[in-house]
C-alpha cells in the first residue's frame, strides 16, 4: 500500500516548511524510522523519519523548496507498485513543473566552466549531504567554495573535511579598515530566529502580562539531588517533575487562551526552552506528571542531545502547555520570560547562588534560588498565579514529599 510523504504541520499557525534535503534519492529502498529527509520548519531542524519500508517514488519536492503543510512531496510504495494519480490538475501541473525544474536536461552536456563550478539546489546554494552540512558548520568551512566530487556533484563530508584541512582561501584586503569594521549587509534570519521574533512580538504586545517572583531556600533540592544521584540528575529534572504534579492542581496555569475563552488541556506537557544554534526551541515531555524522576531525565537528556543536533522530530516540539525556562547554569539570578503563545504561564527560573537570609530570627546563609512566572491575565488572576507559584515553592523546597 502506498503511503504518502507530507510536509509536517506542528501547530495550527504553521503554514509552510522548507525541505533542506533527501537522505534518500528517487528509486531507492527506505526502511521505516530510517532518517528520510531533512527539513526547517518556523520551529526548529529536524529530520523525518520514513513512514513505512519500501521504495521512494514521485518525489515533487526538493533541497530549497519551500512547501505548504500538509502537501504530499514523495510516495513510499512496494516493489512493483505505482504512487496514486494525481486528480486535480493544477496540482498534478505543479508536481510537475517541481519534478523537472531542478532536473537536469538530458540533451545538453556540462560545459567545462559548469563542472568548475559547485552544484546548486533549487534555492542556489551548493548541493550538500545533510552529513557534510553538519560538518561544514562544526568546522567552519565556507560550502559555497567547494567543488562537489559525489554524485551530479554533490558534497560529500570528504570533501569538506579536505576544504577543512586546506584552511581558508586568503580573504582580500579591505579598501581601509574603517570600511572592512563596518558591516554593510544585514545577516538574514534563520527560520527559528525570524520565529521566535514574531512570536516574542505577538505575545507581548497581545497577552497581557503579569510576572509574580519568588525565592526559593534550595537546601533540600540540593540534598535531594545529592541523595539521588548529582551526575544522574539535574536541577532541571526536578523542576519539571515538580511543576508538572503541581500544574495538575491548577488546570487554569496548564491552559489555553483561545481568543473567545479558556481552554483547558487534558494532560500536562512540559515544554523545555533548549538553546541551538539560531535561537531557542522548545522541547516537549508529555504528561510529565505521570513520569517518575528518572523517566523525565532520560527524556530531558535525549531531547536537549537531539536539539543541538537539528535531529528533533515534529512531535518533539508539539503540544507544550507550559514552559520552563532555566538560565541558572549560565550565572543569571532571576529574569522575567514571554509567554510562549498560546501558553497561559512559563516559568523562568535563575541561578542558586549562597545568600545572607533571616532564619528564625537570625542572620544565616542560605542556597536561594529566584523563580519568576509571567503569567496571562487573560487566563489567570493574580490571586490564582499566587497560588500556584506558593504550591509550588512548597514542592521545591520538600521535593522528596512531593515526587
Amino acid at each position: 500500500m502506498a503511503i504518502s510523504v507530507v510536509m509536517p504541520a506542528l501547530e495550527m499557525a504553521q503554514e509552510t516548511g522548507k525541505l533542506l534535503a533527501w537522505m534518500k534519492k528517487e528509486g531507492e529502498s527506505v526502511t521505516k524510522g530510517e532518517p528520510l529527509l531533512e527539513i526547517e520548519t518556523d520551529k526548529v531542524v529536524l529530520e523525518l523519519e520514513a513512514p513505512s519500508d519500501g521504495i521512494l517514488v514521485a518525489v515533487t519536492s526538493f533541497a530549497g523548496d519551500v512547501v505548504p503543510v500538509g502537501q504530499i512531496i514523495a510516495w513510499v510504495v512496494a516493489p512493483g507498485e505505482k504512487p496514486p494519480t494525481e486528480t486535480d490538475t493544477a496540482s498534478q501541473a505543479m508536481a510537475a513543473q517541481a519534478r523537472h525544474a531542478g532536473a537536469p536536461s538530458a540533451a545538453a552536456a556540462p560545459s567545462a566552466a559548469a563542472a568548475s563550478k559547485p552544484a546548486t539546489d533549487r534555492a542556489g546554494g551548493p548541493r550538500i549531504s545533510p552529513k557534510a552540512r553538519r560538518i561544514a558548520e562544526e568546522k567552519g568551512v565556507d560550502i559555497t567554495k567547494i567543488v562537489g566530487t559525489g554524485p551530479d556533484g554533490q558534497i560529500t563530508g570528504d570533501d569538506v573535511l579536505k576544504a577543512a584541512a586546506a584552511g581558508p582561501a586568503p580573504a582580500p584586503p579591505a579598501a581601509t579598515p574603517i570600511a572592512a569594521a563596518i558591516p554593510t549587509v544585514a545577516e538574514p534570519l534563520s527560520a527559528i530566529a525570524r520565529l521566535m521574533a514574531e512570536r516574542t512580538t505577538q505575545s507581548w504586545t497581545q497577552a497581557p502580562h503579569f510576572f509574580l517572583v519568588r525565592d526559593i531556600d534550595a537546601s533540600e533540592l540540593n540534598k535531594a539531588r545529592e541523595k539521588l544521584g548529582r551526575d544522574k540528575y539535574t536541577h532541571t529534572d526536578f523542576l519539571i517533575a515538580l511543576v508538572a504534579r503541581v500544574l495538575a492542581k491548577h488546570p487554569k496555569m496548564n491552559g489555553t487562551w483561545t481568543g473567545k475563552g479558556i481552554e483547558f488541556n487534558p494532560s500536562v506537557n512540559i515544554s523545555m526552552a533548549i538553546a541551538v544554534k539560531d535561537g531557542v526551541v522548545g522541547a516537549v515531555i508529555a504528561n510529565a506528571n505521570t513520569l517518575d524522576l528518572a523517566a523525565i531525565a532520560a527524556r530531558r537528556k535525549d531531547l536537549a542531545e537531539r536539539a543541538k543536533a537539528g535531529r528533533l522530530h515534529p512531535a518533539d516540539v508539539a503540544g507544550g502547555t507550559f514552559t520552563i525556562s532555566n538560565l541558572g547554569m549560565f550565572g543569571i539570578d532571576a529574569f522575567n520570560a514571554i509567554i510562549t503563545p498560546p501558553q497561559a504561564a512559563i516559568l523562568a527560573v535563575g541561578r542558586i547562588t549562597d545568600r545572607v537570609v533571616p532564619i528564625d530570627g537570625n542572620i544565616g546563609i542560605r542556597p536561594i534560588m529566584t523563580i519568576t512566572l509571567s503569567s496571562d491575565h487573560r487566563v489567570v488572576d493574580g490571586a490564582q498565579a499566587a497560588v500556584f507559584l506558593n504550591d509550588l515553592a512548597g514542592a521545591l523546597e520538600k521535593p522528596l514529599e512531593s515526587l
